[in-house]
């Protein structure tokens, strides 16, 4: 099976950020995105003539909207696109009684009683995962970069799946499901992973043999869309990117932007390395395995295999070190700035930490986290 990858810029980036929708009294999830986009295109018919928001997109649960970048070249240019639509949002969601909030999960809703949007693909997925379908209550960022050749799309899929807890463990922001401590920093992580082709992404030597996995999955009646792949890293050849789904939902665009840097500077590093003849080393799958559950489990405080001899390190040790060692390609990149704010992200606590840190300010009383949550995104 043969699938072309389309061209694209080298390092361009894209950014996918799912919101979810509250009620303003409540605190309570709302499936309230059919009349958030009614208002979005009252007060803008022309976004809206062709039926969908180019920037603003319904998702699988009726209490979320996802805002979509376009192309970028730097960061910052990424994260005030995504800002230009969160204020559309904003403004939509206001008169409807609706705050906004984006954490990996929401501590209390229930997971069982949400209203999932009215489209086939939709359906077809909760008709056949049943019970796990119909827990996918989870949020999370995206982080798209340009491959400027298809040859080197396995290699950096390789190369970001060696840092895998250094992104669980920044955006960690599910510590709560259904209203209990699971004592986990990543909820989200674990659960999503129950999907059919969902979780690590299986590793290739080269686009060839990854075109012949997935002409299996469609042989073998796996999936319909290569779209249906969903790998917590994975190439998106349509577009002629590398996609980092690792990320829990952040409800701060100087996070996202701090990921974000994280995630292009990686990639750019990755592309000298091949273009200069070089490989990017690779580690066993039973030690990149550990690695996702030590940093759902442990969050920042997690100590993580670095490498396929074994060797381990506390992750926010590791990450400072990353962080200087990317300096020059951030200065390249123009995201030095945004590069820097993983470690005020290290300094001020990942979003499970400032839940739990809430939580126990109010007794455990979870409303109080998500009122946090809703002053957070406020702030942006």
């Amino acid at each position: 099976m043969q699938i072309d990858f389309a061209k694209s810029e080298r390092s361009t980036l894209g950014l996918e950020w799912e919101i979810a929708l509250v009620d303003t009294e409540s605190g309570e999830l709302a499936a309230r995105a059919d009349d958030v986009f009614k208002n979005i295109s009252a007060a803008d018919p022309e976004a809206m003539a062709d039926g969908e928001h180019p920037h603003i997109k319904g998702e699988m649960l009726q209490n979320t909207v996802e805002l979509v970048t376009g192309v970028n070249h730097t960061v910052s240019e990424g994260t005030e696109d995504l800002r230009r639509s969160l204020n559309i949002v904003r403004a939509a969601s206001k008169p409807l009684g609706l705050d906004l909030l984006c954490a990996g999960t929401h501590p209390f809703s229930n997971s069982r009683t949400q209203a999932v949007t009215d489209k086939a693909r939709y359906a077809k997925l909760v008709d056949r995962t049943q019970w796990w379908g119909s827990q996918m209550l989870i949020y999370g960022v995206h982080v798209h970069v340009g491959l400027d050749h298809v040859s080197k799309a396995m290699p950096v899929l390789d190369g970001l799946v060696n840092y895998f807890p250094h992104f669980q463990t920044l955006s960690a922001s599910s510590p709560y499901w259904n209203g209990e401590d699971t004592g986990y920093a990543s909820q989200r992580a674990l659960m999503f992973q129950q999907l059919p082709t969902a979780g690590l992404p299986f590793q290739f030597p080269d686009w060839a043999a990854y075109e012949s996995y997935v002409q299996d999955m469609f042989t073998t009646g796996v999936i319909d869309a290569t779209n249906e792949i969903r790998w917590d890293i994975r190439p998106v050849a349509n577009l002629g990117t590398i996609e980092m789904r690792i990320c829990d939902g952040m409800s701060s665009l100087k996070e996202i932007g701090a990921v974000a840097a994280l995630t292009q500077c990686l990639v750019e590093d990755f592309s000298n390395t091949l273009d200069a003849g070089g490989t990017i080393p690779t580690m066993p799958p039973w030690h990149i395995q550990e690695n996702k559950w030590r940093a759902a489990r442990y969050g920042l405080d997690a100590i993580i295999i670095q490498n396929a001899a074994g060797k381990e390190r506390l992750v926010t040790e590791d990450l400072m070190e990353l962080l200087n060692k990317l300096e020059p390609v951030a200065a390249k990149l123009g995201c030095a700035t945004e590069l820097a704010s993983v470690a005020d992200i290290i300094d001020n606590g990942a979003g499970y930490q400032r839940q739990r840190r809430v939580a126990a300010a109010h007794h455990g009383e979870l409303r109080a986290v998500v009122r946090e949550l809703v002053a957070e995104m406020a702030a942006n």
